[in-house]
This record gives C-alpha cells, sequence and structure tokens, in this order.
C-alpha cells in the first residue's frame, strides 16, 4: 500500500514538472496572440486612440485660425493622414457651420503632432470642436 502511494505521489510530481515548462511556452504565445489583437483593435478604431486638443483665434484678415495637436495613445499603431472634423459655434451653443480638414502627418504611438487650420468661419463663430474623423492606420513591425 505504501509503494503504491509512493508511485502515485511520485508520478504526480513528474506530470506537474511536465505541465511547467509548456506553461512557459504557453505565456509567450498568449503574449503574441494579444499583441496582434491590440493591433487589429487599434487599426480598426483609430478614433478611440487619436486625441484632439485644440484653441482658435481670428487673424487679421478675418480667418478662423485652429492650432492644436493630435496625440497618438496606441501602442503598435501608428497613425496617418488623419481627417478632422470642424464644428463652428455660436456664443449661445447653436452649431454654425461644419467642415472636413485632413492632416498629412504620420503620428508614431506615443507622440504627439502640431497643426494648424485656416478657415473663413461664418460669421458670429465663438468656438470650434474638433474631433477625428477617421485616420488611416499601419502597424510597422521593428
Amino acid at each position: 500500500m505504501k509503494q503504491l502511494l509512493f508511485a502515485l505521489i511520485l508520478l504526480a510530481g513528474i506530470a506537474s514538472c511536465k505541465n511547467k515548462a509548456k506553461d512557459k511556452s504557453f505565456d509567450t504565445d498568449s503574449y503574441q496572440k494579444t499583441k496582434e489583437t491590440l493591433a487589429e483593435k487599434e487599426k480598426n478604431s483609430p478614433r478611440s486612440f487619436l486625441v484632439v486638443i485644440n484653441h482658435d483665434r481670428k487673424n487679421i484678415i478675418g480667418q478662423t485660425v485652429v492650432k492644436g495637436s493630435i496625440a497618438n495613445k496606441a501602442t503598435v499603431c501608428w497613425y496617418k493622414d488623419i481627417q478632422l472634423h470642424l464644428s463652428f459655434f455660436s456664443k449661445t451653443g447653436v452649431k454654425l457651420d461644419e467642415a472636413i480638414e485632413t492632416v498629412y502627418e504620420q503620428i508614431p504611438p506615443g507622440k504627439s503632432e502640431s497643426f494648424k487650420i485656416k478657415y473663413f468661419a461664418p460669421k458670429g463663430t465663438d468656438s470650434v470642436a474638433v474631433s477625428v474623423v477617421k485616420a488611416t492606420a499601419e502597424i510597422v513591425q521593428p
């Protein structure tokens, strides 16, 4: 009886050693799959990973100058040719006009790029809201 118990414990110990080797390779495979999944998520939804900060002013000839930066919060994807949606609002919050402008820059992961747009906004424009419409995503392998 003691020999049988000893054999079962020995067999369980050997079996557990083999599983540790499999766990290490499983972690690497799991990491690669997670990385690929993250890359696809970033590629398919650039609006979730691009953040726009902007401010506006009027210049001498009456154009509205919108300056700002676009930050890439993704970890794998580069974004380029970013389309921005500009909404022009009055002091009371009424939307006066809309426009689409494209920023032709490449933004690597974790970086930001500045932009400057000049636009003849409608009379009575008090503020401009800027949001990302779409962008072209690229996954650059090191």
